[in-house]
């Protein structure tokens, strides 16, 4: 799987008074790569609602922090699909800045049937593109 790349600049709204971006920001940085990577392979998250009746919702979050990061910073977040299950996909994702190493997660997203809120299968139109 190729890595997707995302540059992030950090805004005031994303840190704590001492000027060091708040931990669950992390979170919104690595939603946010994921997000454009779908955006990137012609999929946007309301068509998909639309269209093919799925939503993603996280499953499970592993994450650890490795450095800070400050206000102003520009970071990159790679992202990269490891594993494509029938209704899943489990995402390997940093945050880097420069050769820093700033944080990294494995991130399980579960596909689900927008009206029954249950799994559904991943459509082949998305795995064509995933694999």
């Amino acid at each position: 799987m190729d890595v997707f790349i995302w540059p992030i600049r950090v805004y005031y709204e994303d840190t704590d008074a001492s000027g060091i971006v708040y931990h669950a920001n992390y979170l919104k940085f690595f939603e946010r790569a994921r997000t454009e990577m779908l955006r990137a392979k012609g999929f946007e998250q309301d068509s998909l609602k639309t269209n093919e009746s799925i939503i993603f919702a996280i499953r499970s979050i592993t994450i650890d922090y490795l450095n800070i990061i400050r206000f102003n910073e520009l970071i990159e977040v790679n992202s990269k699909i490891i594993r494509i299950r029938k209704a899943s996909l489990i995402f390997e994702q940093a945050i880097n800045r420069d050769d820093t190493l700033l944080s990294k997660a494995t991130i399980t997203v579960a596909c689900l049937d927008v009206n029954t809120m249950r799994p559904k299968a991943i459509p082949q139109t998305l795995l064509v593109e995933f694999q």
